[in-house]
């Protein structure tokens, strides 16, 4: 399975710290793995996909849209606060 990630994703990558990688890196594992695992959204992000994980007890999501059945690209990472404000933000045009 092939992960593609947008501009919005990678540029909020190179600030996250090492442990937060690590939790990101196993998410995306569990995603490429098994890609329905996440919770699929309706409304206005129909088409995209949340997946819950823990980083230091916190929670964090991981927004991903499943492309085609060997493409996943990772839209929007981090903790709740403001997560689906910027989820709209970056996902739509």
């Amino acid at each position: 399975m092939r992960v593609n990630s947008s501009s919005s994703f990678s540029r909020n990558l190179k600030k996250l710290h090492p442990n937060q990688k690590k939790a990101l890196d196993r998410a995306v594992q569990v995603i490429t793995a098994t890609p329905a695992k996440g919770e699929s959204k309706v409304g206005d992000l129909v088409g995209i996909s949340i997946y819950k994980f823990k980083v230091n007890k916190m929670e964090w999501l991981l927004a991903y849209r499943i492309v085609s059945k060997n493409l996943i690209t990772l839209l929007v990472v981090g903790p709740h606060e403001n997560f689906y404000r910027n989820l709209k933000r970056d996902s739509n045009p």
